[in-house]
């Protein structure tokens, strides 16, 4: 790897981490201002809905518009509207502004996040694919973990302290990438100039759409909606039919985030290496079914909390083990590819919670027990992956 590209690849885990902190900084203010401008839980969710939906529906066109005229201005592009929309956040009190600060935020994410995948995907070899996009995954997860807490201590400063700070860091960010991002020509691996010269027409989906490839991409969208499902009612879950304190719950919680961020940095591309991607996505699906499972019929806080942990750990190098095995699947539409990737996540994130809640009202054991056989009829599907990765063809 070039000193061009390892400098890129510094500058995308940088600015996921620090777009992420900004998004986790908001978290916990929140429903302070719910209560604070007399907000009801519906405005609540519509706002979250918004970005979401903007997510959902701009992730593959951005993915094809970075395709065709590179990812550094999509990337730029999408630090500065990040800025854009926490800095809406911050000035208004009213909700019409909310929303349309959360439309903003949500074509921001699906312009940094699958993007930065794609131009990682880009600059790297094979062989070095699984150690940045669990670095990336890492920056993402950092982010995320860190914001919250950051974001309550500013939070006792003023109670727009925390936008106005990830509006800060978003400018930041565009400024770094702008200045210090090499051209994007200039850091494309060996392999993939290779693989691009005889690539179809970028942007052609019918050239990469193979059975496997759709596969990966119903696997993306379980991932999202197990996770999601089985992590929206968790603290819910074990706090009634386990008993477990606030406590209880922020320790499981904090424990899987240093676990997560440990297996991402230090041990993802050991296994992709061992293993190979479609065994690491094999593996997952079935710990996190036996992970579930073992959680519907515990008897102690201790087996809910090995197990919940195993779970979290699967989910969590599930999807960077499909995003990698993605990334080798074509190398003229990684802006698709991720684009379609983040699209996918996110109609998992918005179908799991709401599925999980309506089914938690009826009996406290449903979401899971739904949620385990989405995982074990993934878990049987990983055995019909076929994928020609460059030198030889991954599968069983």
């Amino acid at each position: 790897m070039t000193t061009k590209a390892k400098r890129a690849i510094l500058i995308l885990i940088f600015s996921e981490f620090l777009v992420c902190l900004g998004i986790g900084l908001v978290i916990p203010v929140m429903p302070f201002i719910k209560n604070e401008l007399h907000l009801s839980a519906t405005d609540m969710g519509i706002m979250s809905a918004l970005f979401a939906f903007a997510q959902f529906v701009a992730s593959p066109i951005i993915g094809r518009v970075s395709d065709r005229i590179g990812r550094k201005p999509v990337l730029a592009a999408g630090l500065f509207l990040f800025m854009v929309s926490e800095a809406l956040f911050a000035l208004t009190n009213e909700l019409y502004m909310f929303n349309i600060s959360r439309l903003v935020g949500g074509l921001s994410a699906a312009m940094v996040a699958p993007t930065a995948m794609a131009m990682a995907a880009d600059i790297t070899t094979r062989s070095q694919r699984a150690k940045v996009i669990g670095w990336l995954s890492a920056a993402f997860s950092g982010g995320l973990i860190l914001g919250p807490g950051l974001g309550g201590l500013l939070a006792n400063i003023d109670y727009k302290a925390p936008f106005w700070s990830a509006a800060v860091l978003g400018l930041l960010s565009t400024i770094a990438l702008l200045l210090l991002l090499p051209k994007e020509e200039e850091l494309l691996a060996d392999d993939v100039t290779v693989a691009k010269s005889g690539a179809p027409a970028k942007g052609n989906m019918r050239a990469f759409m193979t059975k496997s490839v759709i596969l990966l991409f119903v696997m993306i969208l379980v991932s999202s909606f197990g996770l999601q499902g089985f992590e929206s009612i968790y603290s819910i879950y074990v706090n009634e039919v386990f008993h477990f304190t606030l406590g209880n719950i922020a320790l499981v919680l904090t424990l899987n985030g240093l676990i997560s961020l440990f297996m991402q940095v230090a041990l993802f591309d050991r296994l992709v290496i061992r293993f190979n991607e479609t065994r690491v996505i094999r593996y997952c699906f079935f710990f996190s079914f036996v992970g579930t499972i073992w959680i519907i019929l515990a008897h102690s806080k201790w087996e809910v909390v090995v197990a919940t942990l195993i779970v979290f750990t699967a989910f969590d190098l599930l999807r960077p083990a499909i995003t990698t095995l993605l990334t080798k699947a074509s190398s003229g539409n990684q802006g698709l590819i991720n684009g379609l990737n983040m699209s996918l996540t996110s109609v998992g994130n918005v179908i799991g919670p709401i599925m999980s809640g309506a089914l938690l009202d009826m009996n406290y054991h449903y979401p899971y027990l739904v949620v385990t056989v989405f995982l074990i009829a993934s878990f049987g599907l990983t055995y019909l992956i076929r994928m020609n990765t460059g030198s030889k063809a991954v599968g069983n």
